[in-house]
C-alpha cells in the first residue's frame, strides 16, 4: 500500500510540476481560453482525495509549490478584477452575481463556515460586527454571509489594494440592505490594532500571508489585539489542495493566542479547509498556557477534525425520516 501511495504521489507531483511550468510560461494570467484551460486542469488534478502531504515534499517540490501558489494568487486576483468590472456595469450588480463561474463555491464555503461557527463556538454566534481580512475585488464571502446567514451584522472588509476596494464598493452601490452594512478599508492587517477588538468574528482569507511564517505572524497579531471570546475563521487547505492554497498548521493558531475548536477538510467543490478558533483570556500569545496545543492538542483536548455540518444535518434528517416511516408503517404478519 505504501508503494502504491508513493507512486500515486510521485505521479501527481510530476503532473503538477508540468502544469506549473506551463502556467509560468503564459504571457499573462488575465482570463483567456489558455489561462482558463490550464487552471481548470490544475484544480481538477488537486481537488480529488490524495495521499500526498505537501508539507513533506522535498525542497525542489516545495519551491515549485510556493511558486505555483503565487501564480494562483495572481491569476485569482485578475479573474476577480475582470468579473468585478463586468458586474459593475449593471444597474444593480448584485442581481448578476451568478455570472461569476465559481459563485456557487462561495455560497457553499460561506454556508460551511457559518454552520461550523454556530456548532463549535460556545453559545453560538450572533455577531454585531465582523471583519474580513483579504476581501479582494469580489467580496462574495462577506456578501453571502450578510445576505443569507447574518442579516443584522455589520461587515468591515480589509484589503491591501485600494483598487480592489474601489471595485468591491461599486458592487453594493444600488443595495440598501447589504450595501448599508458593508464598508471597505485599505490597510495592512499588521497596522490594525485597536480596531480588531471591536469584532466578534474575524475571517482570514486563504491568501493573506502566503508563506507559513507570514501567516503565523498575522495570526499572532490578531491574537494580540482581538477581544477575548471573539472567534477566528482561518481558511487553509488539505492534501493536494495544498498546491493551490497555503496550509495553516493549527499549532500556529494556538501559539498565536487562540483555542482551536474544530478543523474541517471538505471533500467536495469547496476547495478550502476551515479552522474555527476562539480568542481566550486563558490562552496567551506566548503559548505558555497549560493547555497549549501539542501534537493536535488544545485546552479542551484533541482538536476535532470534523465533517461538514451540512452533511451531518442531512444524514440526521434522513435517519429521522426513516425512523418515522418505520414507526408509522403497518406491520403485517
Amino acid at each position: 500500500m505504501a508503494a502504491q501511495n508513493n507512486k500515486e504521489v510521485d505521479a501527481l507531483v510530476e503532473k503538477i510540476t508540468g502544469l506549473h511550468a506551463a502556467i509560468a510560461k503564459l504571457p499573462s494570467l488575465s482570463p483567456s481560453p489558455a489561462v482558463d484551460a490550464l487552471f481548470t486542469e490544475l484544480v481538477t488534478a488537486c481537488v480529488p482525495p490524495s495521499p500526498v502531504d505537501v508539507t513533506k515534499l522535498g525542497p525542489e517540490a516545495q519551491e515549485m509549490r510556493e511558486g505555483l501558489i503565487r501564480l494562483c494568487s495572481e491569476a485569482e486576483g485578475k479573474l476577480e478584477a475582470h468579473y468585478s468590472d463586468m458586474l459593475a456595469a449593471f444597474d444593480n450588480p448584485l442581481d448578476h452575481l451568478g455570472m461569476f463561474p465559481y459563485y456557487s463555491n462561495y455560497i457553499n464555503l460561506s454556508k460551511l463556515e457559518y454552520e461550523l461557527l454556530a456548532r463549535y463556538v460556545p453559545g453560538g454566534i450572533a455577531p454585531a460586527r465582523v471583519a474580513f481580512i483579504g476581501s479582494g475585488p469580489l467580496p462574495f464571502s462577506s456578501f453571502v454571509l450578510a445576505a443569507r446567514h447574518l442579516p443584522d451584522t455589520m461587515f468591515d472588509n480589509y484589503d491591501l489594494c485600494g483598487t480592489a476596494n474601489d471595485r468591491a464598493s461599486k458592487l453594493f452601490r444600488a443595495d440598501t440592505d447589504v450595501g448599508a452594512r458593508m464598508s471597505f478599508h485599505t490597510a495592512d492587517v499588521a497596522d490594525l490594532a485597536g480596531e480588531l477588538a471591536k469584532y466578534d468574528v474575524v475571517f482570514l482569507a486563504a491568501l493573506v500571508g502566503m508563506a507559513a511564517e507570514d501567516k503565523a505572524k498575522v495570526i499572532a497579531h490578531l491574537g494580540a489585539h482581538m477581544a477575548d471570546g471573539a472567534a477566528l475563521v482561518v481558511r487553509s487547505a488539505h492534501g493536494a489542495r495544498g498546491f493551490l492554497y497555503p496550509i495553516v498548521d493549527p499549532q500556529d493558531i494556538t501559539l498565536g493566542g487562540f483555542e482551536v475548536l474544530a478543523v474541517c477538510h471538505p471533500d467536495d467543490d469547496v476547495v478550502n479547509s476551515v479552522i474555527i478558533a476562539q480568542k481566550s483570556k486563558d490562552v496567551h500569545v506566548s503559548g505558555l498556557h497549560s493547555g497549549r496545543a501539542v501534537g493536535g492538542q488544545s485546552a479542551r483536548g484533541t482538536v476535532p477534525v470534523v465533517s461538514p455540518p451540512c452533511r451531518f444535518g442531512e444524514m440526521v434528517a434522513e435517519v429521522t425520516q426513516k425512523r418515522e416511516e418505520f414507526a408509522n408503517a403497518e406491520v403485517v404478519f
